[in-house]
């Protein structure tokens, strides 16, 4: 019982700050995107899902057109991205499905191709 008074008395003094700062939770949460693309896992919503987590996984390869990313969970399959030059971003090197993509935020796209939604890393300082 004396654990859980103390479990209680930390959840109110928690409460007493008010809401979280959503400046600092969105950089925390931006931090931990970039280093999870830099481990090779990438933020994703496959088959139609609503909600991303972040469990698919990214890899660049060189190809004849330039830099090709694999991205996808294996369980399910994968994808291949060709990146542009052209301002685009990337396209489909594979498949009938066009790639589209949005800008989501400062450094980040989400790229969705059938009903497949992925959200990677990009430079986005010159786009419009």
């Amino acid at each position: 019982m004396r654990r859980l008074g103390a479990i209680g008395a930390v959840l109110l003094l928690a409460g007493c700050n008010g809401a979280p700062d959503n400046g600092t939770l969105a950089e925390a949460e931006a931090r931990g995107a970039k280093t999870a693309a830099a481990d090779g896992r990438i933020e994703c919503a496959l088959e139609g899902a609503k909600l991303f987590d972040r469990t698919c996984t990214v890899t660049e390869m060189s190809g004849a057109d330039g830099a090709i990313l694999v991205v996808g969970k294996q369980d399910i399959g994968y994808r291949r991205l060709q990146i542009t030059t052209d301002g685009r971003g990337v396209v489909s090197a594979d498949g009938a499905e066009p790639a589209k993509v949005a800008i989501v935020g400062d450094g980040m796209i989400e790229v969705t191709v059938g009903g497949d939604r992925y959200r990677l890393p990009a430079n986005t300082s010159g786009a419009q």
